[in-house]
């Protein structure tokens, strides 16, 4: 699993297709429905960066997972979408520990600025010497190595 993956929890997929919009063709943008199968994926790539959907119904959770974020996800970033109606809700939400929020998809432009530092300043995970030998040989990205 890679360390660091952009992750849209949201019910309809409006987010997460102006989101792509605004990144091109990488990163790949994972999307949930839920808070609990979010977190199943953070738990995946704890280093994540999370763009949350929030709705009248989903308020008081999201806001607790936010709260819970820092402590469980040191390396986890999250962005709070929503509609226009809950925009008095932003300092909550930022408070709670979201870095940013936005209420319309028009608004994702500096989201996905962040999101692809976010992912660049991720450290890659430990690889073994022969990984690195290997990524390096000149055939490396036709081939994959064979297990001794």
């Amino acid at each position: 699993m890679p360390p660091a993956r952009i992750i849209v929890c949201e019910k309809t997929g409006r987010w997460a297709v102006a989101l792509r919009r605004e990144l091109g063709a990488k990163p790949r943008v994972y999307e949930t429905r839920s808070l609990p199968e979010c977190w199943e994926e953070l738990a995946a790539s704890p280093a994540s960066w999370l763009l949350l959907e929030a709705t009248e119904a989903n308020l008081d959770g999201l806001t607790l997972r936010l709260t819970e974020l820092g402590r469980d996800f040191p390396e986890a970033r999250a962005v709070v979408c929503a509609d226009r109606s809950l925009a008095p809700c932003e300092w909550l939400l930022r408070e709670a520990g979201a870095v940013h929020a936005v209420f319309s998809p028009r608004e994702l432009v500096p989201v996905a600025r962040m999101s692809k530092r976010h992912l660049a300043a991720v450290p890659l995970p430990p690889r073994s010497v022969r990984e690195r030998v290997w990524e390096r040989l000149p055939w490396s990205r036709r081939e994959t190595p064979r297990t001794a």
